[in-house]
């Protein structure tokens, strides 16, 4: 499975960004897919998973009400609506794929490379 971001640039604080994920699987609604972020200086961490159907989501508690993952599995996409945005956000944010045995995924498969997002003070 090969995995590409997009949609990281430099954003305000407050602002809006929408990342996406391209999969190149061809049973994509197999895969969980997640979100992680590593911000300078600290390890990956994550930040949201959705499972193969779409219909459950997990988020980190930094994020909860100010993100949104979905996807599109007809497009073999995911996507990171992230609202309201801190600088503390700010990091490489890399899209990652499970293959789906079970919830939540005890790790992930593959991983694509990051997308840097920049929020300003």
């Amino acid at each position: 499975v090969q995995l590409q971001a997009s949609g990281g640039g430099l954003v305000q604080a407050g602002g809006s960004l929408r990342l996406s994920c391209a999969a190149s699987a061809r049973t994509f609604f197999r895969y969980d897919m997640g979100w992680f972020r590593q911000s300078p200086g600290k390890q990956r961490d994550f930040v949201a998973v959705i499972n193969g159907s779409g219909g459950v989501k997990n988020y980190a508690d930094s994020v909860k009400g100010r993100f949104t993952i979905s996807r599109d599995n007809a497009k073999n996409m995911t996507y990171l609506q992230m609202n309201a945005l801190k600088p503390e956000d700010t990091g490489v944010y890399y899209c990652a794929a499970a293959w789906s045995i079970g919830w939540p995924p005890g790790g992930m498969d593959y991983w694509g490379k990051g997308t840097l997002v920049t929020v300003s003070s």
